[in-house]
């Protein structure tokens, strides 16, 4: 297990890798290339200087979240060879530099999606929530609207404002797209790419829908047990994994995130630790990394993944705003920090169990 921090870049980034690197037990960065575009290819001297300015601070380029998929691929538009071919050339360069794992996702319209930023939780911190009944209330092209006032200034990840100004065009473009048929746009991209993830030993981890249910009728299919293990097996290659996301799986409650865990041993590439407190099936905010402060129980998710044998990057997922703080909603310093210092600690006491037996 390799602990990182999620990074957007300095241009970017509240956080910076100086203040990264004094968290104990952080050994590296998950980062991207923050001024791209979907569909955009990505330049190698760009790469080599993100990878560059993260070693310089003593830390390592663990992993790319994200390289963003074109709608045009999801959709299976004429134009996805395009953009696929787009995209192989930007792996290649991502291989070349030795980035060994790509977080992407294959979310319709919009990428994860909360109906609040900065909800009050009863400590004071302030939190990302999501309740349906807000999102039945409102119509899609005012959701941007909605949230974008609870960002602190920031630009959010997978809500690019030029893309949901497009926002009826692609509700449109997904008009006559079903679960079925998004399976397959997923196979003729995972299909693709492939011979070059094989080449330069690419770790591709798709991350979870968030929540995992439909929004706005919009299809989801990485969402389950079940079609998680569909997508393996259609593409049934090692290079094609998972990022386990458990505030994402775990956003309904159906699902069973040790036993998920342990059914996917070998093929998760990069996993997302963070806890959930719901208030109904259909009304959650994101909580302290610790069991008693949400809904899970993180000593077992923590214990599926050592079961299996995980050795790639972790990172604490969103964290509260807490003890003041001004940053990008869920990528402050502090709670990230706890998160990391309690699931390091977690890993710690796992492990010494194991052995003194």
């Amino acid at each position: 297990m390799q602990m990182t921090l999620r990074w957007f870049g300095s241009r970017y980034d509240t956080v910076s890798l100086r203040q990264i690197r004094q968290i104990p037990g952080v050994s590296g960065v998950i980062s991207t290339l923050y001024q791209t575009s979907p569909g955009e290819v990505w330049e190698t001297q760009d790469i080599l200087a993100l990878k560059q300015e993260i070693e310089d601070a003593g830390l390592r380029l663990a992993g790319i979240e994200s390289v963003n998929i074109h709608d045009a691929i999801k959709a299976g538009t004429p134009e996805r060879d395009r953009y696929i071919d787009n995209y192989i050339l930007t792996l290649e360069r991502l291989g070349q530099a030795g980035v060994p794992m790509v977080c992407y996702n294959f979310m319709p319209v919009f990428d994860w999606t909360r109906t609040e930023l900065a909800r009050v939780r009863p400590d004071g911190s302030t939190v990302l929530a999501y309740t349906q009944e807000a999102v039945d209330a409102l119509e899609p092209e005012k959701m941007f609207e909605a949230i974008s006032a609870d960002a602190n200034g920031a630009l959010l990840p997978g809500w690019e404002p030029q893309r949901m100004a497009k926002i009826r065009e692609l509700f449109e473009l997904y008009k006559n797209i079903d679960e079925d048929t998004l399976f397959s746009n997923l196979k003729y991209f995972l299909e693709r790419i492939m011979p070059v993830c094989d080449r330069y030993d690419i770790h591709m981890a798709i991350h979870p829908d968030d929540p995992a249910w439909s929004v706005f009728g919009l299809p989801r299919i990485i969402i389950s047990k079940q079609n998680i293990l569909r997508m393996m097996k259609m593409v049934d290659n090692p290079h094609n994994g998972v990022t386990f996301c458990s505030g994402s799986y775990g956003t309904n409650l159906e699902n069973d995130l040790p036993d998920m865990i342990r059914s996917l041993k070998g093929r998760i590439h990069f996993a997302h630790v963070r806890n959930l407190k719901f208030n109904s099936p259909t009304d959650f905010e994101e909580s302290a990394h610790l069991s008693a402060d949400g809904s899970f129980d993180m000593y077992e998710i923590m214990l599926a993944l050592y079961d299996i044998g995980f050795t790639g990057p972790i990172r604490p997922d969103h964290g509260r705003m807490i003890w003041g703080e001004q940053a990008m909603p869920g990528y402050g310093l502090y709670d990230r920090a706890l998160g990391a210092s309690y699931l390091n600690g977690l890993w710690e006491a796992i492990e010494k169990q194991h052995r003194k037996r």
